[in-house]
């Protein structure tokens, strides 16, 4: 399928998406709480979203049972929400959709809970910073492997960590998945040119390990295989008409993220 390219209109309802995702992640990272099961956190994204007028993209997608992923400590993505019991010192990786008017939206975060090991704490801090340099190197007129490639390079300026090689970033638009793949690793100067009404999803994964993981027998969980921690960063942004970054699914459009790396964002979505 080939890229999907948005005006200005579509993007407004895909921030509205967007929008309501973050919303919805900030709801849930002042949520959780220890002794909390994962599936009370499900049930509090699913009302939420609903309350926003729109629909989950996660639950029944491929069949996926639940409305987010939650990814627990050597669990890197995909989680499903059970009864599973929230400990102190867990590493917690929350994937939350929404879909406004056939417009997706897709982010992600991982939070520490209670006393936070401090390598594991790193981990994330690495993992969040580089999921931005990765938005500011995709400007206007770059190449879609320049991405990947400032996402690895700083992630491996900052010590020993495994980047999934498997799973990416990917387009998003009136599908969740949609061309172009995004890979979080490899040289700058290849793929495509990015243009305006591109919207992408930027999404590093990386462990305390190594980058080998395996998928559990329900077919979604996907762990590291030497049972190292994992973190798991996502925002959806898009190359607005006036040919600057706008952060789909951030509150303040990327401002915090990107302004520290000399990035500039539009204001036609403010």
């Amino acid at each position: 399928m080939a890229i999907q390219y948005k005006n200005l209109d579509q993007l407004k309802t895909m921030r509205r998406a967007g929008l309501l995702v973050g919303e919805t992640l900030q709801l849930l990272r002042s949520s959780i709480k220890i002794g909390m099961r994962t599936d009370a956190l499900d049930a509090m994204a699913s009302a939420n979203i609903k309350r926003g007028g729109a629909t989950s993209n996660f639950l029944g997608y491929h069949g996926y049972p639940a409305t987010i992923c939650i990814s627990i400590n050597d669990e890197i993505v995909h989680g499903i929400p059970g009864d599973r019991i929230i400990n102190d010192g867990d590493v917690i990786s929350i994937d939350c959709g929404a879909i406004i008017n056939g417009w997706h939206g897709d982010a992600a975060f991982s939070v520490g809970v209670g006393n936070v090991d401090p390598q594991d704490q790193a981990l994330m801090d690495v993992c969040e910073e580089s999921m931005w340099r990765g938005i500011a190197a995709g400007k206007l007129g770059a190449n879609l492997s320049d991405i990947g490639h400032a996402i690895e390079q700083y992630i491996k300026s900052q010590g020993k960590y495994g980047i999934l090689q498997e799973y990416g970033g990917h387009g998003i638009g009136t599908e969740m998945h949609q061309e172009p793949h995004v890979l979080n690793f490899g040289k700058r100067g290849y793929g495509p040119e990015l243009v305006t009404g591109m919207a992408l999803a930027i999404e590093p994964m990386i462990t305390r390990g190594s980058a080998k993981t395996r998928v559990l027998e329900d077919d979604w969980t996907v762990v590291s295989t030497d049972k190292s921690r994992g973190a798991h960063f996502e925002n959806s942004y898009a190359i607005l008409p006036d040919g600057k970054p706008f952060v789909l699914t951030a509150i303040d459009g990327g401002r915090s993220g990107l302004t520290p790396l000399g990035i500039e964002i539009s204001d036609l979505l403010q």
